[in-house]
Order: structure tokens, then C-alpha cells, then sequence
């Protein structure tokens, strides 16, 4: 009787060979296998394994990008082991690369978006972090200062819990109190919430709001226990006194993710440093982005899917443009950002795939069958390995590509499954090549 090894072994083998030419003749991707499952469905992205599942005769897959083990470190720097070992390489890699930027001036204005390298950011992490404690609440929308915060409790080993901006009073305050948040970052929107039950969290003493205008905060009383200061006045104080950093271990909690409390109390997902680099380091694998990729940010940072896309963007270097904060602007943000990476989720790509097609039926019948032929005449020339004629993009979707900026050259998808034909469609619109968009559930391996 083979042994566990050569039965893996076999599995594996068989999955990475060549069918029978019984098996071309008919191009079925339905195939039986040595697997816990009776069959498994091949799509080019997993492996069947033959661990047994306890409950169920149900296949156990692996990544096809790594079926033979798992992933803990990234293959070209095995040395980071943390996100803050991640981030140090960055910075020395690329000091003087743009990383974090935003369109919102201090007066509130929008105009064009000015940067902060990853030297200057990693200036101001070390500030921020020389003036926290052990356990922070960030309570607010996308912008530069929620990953600068998020990189201060990395370097000094402190804990980060993201508090969505649409939570209600009793969510924020079950959060707080199981993490024993010691620390909040918040905005002057969110502020408001967030003195109305500040007496019911206990281990906070320290409130932070980011964009504020010192002299025109509120103060408590001390016999609160709580300080109420700006974010400016923070990374002042921590310039004046920065403190070694205090680097954590791959086995260090560096976050615990909470979930939105919409199905009964919030339930919190610890996650170590080494869980998100080897989630991201897997990720990794066949992506080459750049220090000269820019990066949309909108989806929720208090999303672990946005979170570990910022892991990958800052280890090879890319640059990270935030939104205004309002997604109905969306699209101008873009326009003006130009980005290269876009992450979204099925929704939103359903969305525009659908909001597109309108377009099209709507627009007559002549630009219909333009547009039908130019998808279709591209969409062959892909399958069949050849370059599409740039003719059909000079013709029908440039205009289309606009709407995204005009430079996206990589999209993700996460969170669940995307339809194909919506899958397709955007390879078809955006992408000169196939492996150009991945379809990930970004979740890190608990």
C-alpha cells in the first residue's frame, strides 16, 4: 500500500502532466482524480489534494502557483518576515519613489495629488509611533495617515484595529473594549461619535483626530483619563522624542480584524505578522509590479482584502493615490490619478461591466455591431495566442479604458467569485494579456 508521501506525491504529479491524448481528443474539464473527491473541477488555478476532509467527500485544493508546499516567505527575499521588515526593505529600496498620495489639501480643496516618498513616510511613522501605546483604533476613511499609523504599530510592535467609519455607537464600542483599544485615530466626523461614549471604554486614553486645526478640538476633563490632541500636534511631539523601534516577531499579533457587526456582535480575527507576508508573499507569485505602478486606493482599509494589497504594493515599491473619500467621485479621482493597478470587487465590477453595455445597446445600432466585432476580433486573437490588432483599441476601447484612467494594466478581483463572462470582458477591454487579471480572495491563512 503506497505510504501518505507517494500518494501526495502521485496527486500532484498527475495534476502537473499532460492528459492523455484521449483525454485532448476530448477536452472536458471534468477528470477523475486521486483526490478526497470523487472528481475536481480543473480551472487552471488550483490543485486537488488527497487529504480527507472529516465531514463530506470534498477535495482539498492548493494554489497551482505553489502545489507542492506552502508559502511563507516571498522567493526573492526570504528575509522579511514582518511587515515591518517589509516595509524597511522599501524604504531602503526606494527612498525617494512616491508612495502615499492625496488630492484633499489642509483646506479642504481638491486639486492634484502631491506625494510623500517612502522616506518621508517612514519619518513620520517613526514619530507616531514614538508617542503610542500597545493597542490602536484607527476610526476612519482611506488616506495617507491610516497607513502611516498602521506602519508605526508594525515597527514598534504594537497592535492595529481598524474601526469601520459606518459603525454605530454600540459596534465601535464592543470593539474597543474587547480590544482593549488604548489609543483612537479618528477624524473630526467620526469624533463626534465617538465622544458620545467615550466614558464606556476604559482603557482609552488618548483620542487622535487627523485633519484637524489645532484650537478647534474639544477637550474632556481630566478626570476623564482621556487627551484629546491633533494629528499634527502627535508627530510633532514624536519627532521631538523619537524612541528605538521595537521590531516584532513573524509570531507577533499584528491585527486583529473585526467583522462589520451586521449579523449580531463583532467577531475579531487576530492575525500575526507572519500570517499577511505569507498570504501576500503567495499572492505574489507570477505578479510584477513596479516603483512606477500607481495604485487607487478606495476600498476599506478595515477590509483585510485592501490591507494585504498594500502589503504587495509596498514590496515592490508602488505608489498608492487615495480618493477623495466620496464614491460618487470616483471616476475623477482616476482621471486625474491615471493609476496602473486596480483592485475592485465583483459588485462593482458588475456594475460597470453592465453600466458599459448599456452604453452600447443604446448607442445605435452601427456603434453596436462596432463594438461586437472589435470584442469579438480581439477576443480571438487572444485565444489563439496572437497579439490583438491595436486597431480595435485606437477604434472602440480606448474611450472605454478612460473611464478607468486609460493606464490600468492590472485589475484584481476578491472577495467572491466573479462571473466569467464579466471576467472576460474586462480582460478583453483593459488587458493586452490573459494573465493580466487575477481573481483572488485575499483572505490570510489563519
Amino acid at each position: 500500500m503506497d505510504s501518505e508521501a507517494e500518494r501526495r506525491f502521485r496527486t500532484i504529479r498527475n495534476h502537473l502532466t499532460s492528459t492523455a491524448a484521449v483525454e485532448q481528443e476530448q477536452p472536458s474539464l471534468l477528470h477523475r482524480r486521486n483526490a478526497a473527491g470523487e472528481f475536481c473541477f480543473e480551472q487552471g488555478f488550483s490543485n486537488a489534494l488527497p487529504e480527507e476532509l472529516k465531514t463530506g467527500k470534498w477535495n482539498v485544493y492548493r494554489s497551482a502557483r505553489s502545489p507542492v508546499k506552502l508559502i511563507s516567505r516571498f522567493a526573492d527575499h526570504p528575509e522579511i518576515g514582518t511587515l515591518h521588515d517589509n516595509f524597511v526593505r522599501s524604504v531602503e529600496a526606494f527612498p525617494d519613489c512616491n508612495y502615499l498620495g492625496s488630492r484633499v489639501q489642509e483646506d479642504g480643496t481638491v486639486g492634484e495629488y502631491k506625494w510623500m516618498t517612502y522616506k518621508e513616510a517612514d519619518t513620520a511613522r517613526s514619530a507616531i509611533g514614538s508617542a503610542l501605546g500597545s493597542c490602536v483604533g484607527l476610526y476612519f476613511i482611506n488616506r495617507p495617515e491610516w497607513l502611516i499609523v498602521d506602519h508605526a504599530c508594525f515597527a514598534y510592535s504594537f497592535i492595529s484595529v481598524p474601526l469601520y467609519d459606518t459603525l454605530g455607537p454600540e459596534a465601535v464600542k464592543y470593539i474597543a473594549n474587547h480590544a482593549a483599544i488604548e489609543a483612537i485615530f479618528c477624524v473630526p466626523e467620526t469624533l463626534n461619535h465617538l465622544l458620545s461614549f467615550v466614558s464606556e471604554i476604559p482603557s482609552l486614553h488618548l483620542i487622535v483626530v487627523v485633519g484637524a486645526v489645532d484650537g478647534r478640538i474639544p477637550s474632556l476633563p481630566p478626570s476623564s483619563g482621556v487627551e484629546i490632541i491633533s494629528y499634527s500636534t502627535l508627530l510633532s511631539q514624536g519627532l521631538s522624542n523619537l524612541q528605538p523601534f521595537c521590531p516584532p516577531k513573524p509570531e507577533t499579533v499584528a491585527t486583529i480584524c473585526y467583522t462589520s457587526g451586521t449579523t449580531g456582535t463583532p467577531k475579531g480575527a487576530v492575525l500575526t505578522h507572519g500570517n499577511l507576508i505569507a498570504n501576500v508573499a503567495g499572492t505574489s507569485i507570477g505578479i510584477n509590479l513596479y516603483s512606477s505602478d500607481i495604485y487607487i486606493s478606495y476600498l476599506p482599509l478595515a477590509h483585510i482584502y485592501e490591507r494585504a494589497t498594500q502589503v504587495l504594493l509596498v514590496y515592490f515599491g508602488g505608489a498608492s493615490g487615495f480618493y477623495q473619500g466620496d464614491n460618487l467621485k470616483l471616476v475623477d479621482d482616476m482621471a486625474v490619478l491615471r493609476p496602473t493597478v486596480f483592485c475592485s470587487v465583483p459588485r462593482l465590477y458588475n456594475k460597470l461591466y453592465a453600466s458599459i453595455m448599456n452604453v452600447v445597446k443604446t448607442s445605435g445600432s452601427l456603434r453596436e455591431k462596432i463594438f461586437n466585432a472589435a470584442y469579438n476580433a480581439k477576443k480571438q486573437a487572444i485565444f489563439n495566442g496572437k497579439n490583438p490588432s491595436p486597431f480595435w483599441d485606437r477604434l472602440v476601447f480606448n474611450k472605454i479604458k478612460s473611464r478607468l484612467g486609460g493606464r490600468v494594466r492590472y485589475m484584481a478581483s476578491g472577495a467572491s467569485p466573479l462571473s466569467p463572462d464579466v471576467m472576460d470582458f474586462l480582460r478583453m477591454l483593459w488587458l493586452s494579456s490573459y494573465r493580466r487579471v487575477w481573481n483572488d480572495l485575499k483572505l490570510p491563512v489563519l
